[in-house]
């Protein structure tokens, strides 16, 4: 599955599931209009965060910062 279709003016909106088995993407949400991400990271000390973060990188080779929802399951990230 290629994430480059679901980037919509530099910003891609995810749902996180933290604590999953494994840190991969499970698919597209059409309700919520947000790619579907479980991460391995517990949502304790930002560790989900820096775990997404480092993943979009790995697998888009392109800088990426959170933008919004630090705290929250929806987030969105600024992708350059």
């Amino acid at each position: 599955m290629s994430i480059e279709q679901y980037i919509k003016n530099n910003t891609l909106s995810i749902l996180v599931k933290p604590n999953s088995s494994k840190t991969e993407i499970l698919g597209w949400d059409e309700e919520k209009q947000a790619l579907r991400i479980a991460i391995h990271a517990p949502p304790e000390d930002n560790k989900a965060n820096k775990e997404l973060l480092k993943f979009l990188k790995k697998t888009l080779k392109r800088k990426v910062e959170l933008i919004k929802g630090k705290t929250s399951r929806e987030k969105v990230v600024r992708i350059s």
